[in-house]
């Protein structure tokens, strides 16, 4: 499973969109969305958040990852 964080990376720069606009629309420091990029798991207000931010729903995306590995180990 890629990190959730990568995910949200991805997305935003598929977008076209700043790090900066990010971290203003998130009201976060940039520095944090930075280590955001990093984690694993994130909280799932701030996921929640994000998911409006940038019009995906990550919850979403997570559970079709869960669907996958279940279905790759059977």
């Amino acid at each position: 499973m890629e990190p959730l964080g990568q995910l949200i990376k991805q997305e935003l720069f598929a977008q076209e969109r700043s790090v900066t606009w990010f971290a203003r629309k998130l009201h976060l420091d940039r520095s944090n969305v930075y280590r955001l990029f990093q984690k694993n798991s994130i909280d799932t207000d701030l996921l929640s958040r994000i998911s409006l931010v940038l019009g995906k729903d990550f919850f979403a995306v997570l559970s079709q990852q869960i669907a996958d590995r279940q279905n790759s180990q059977q």
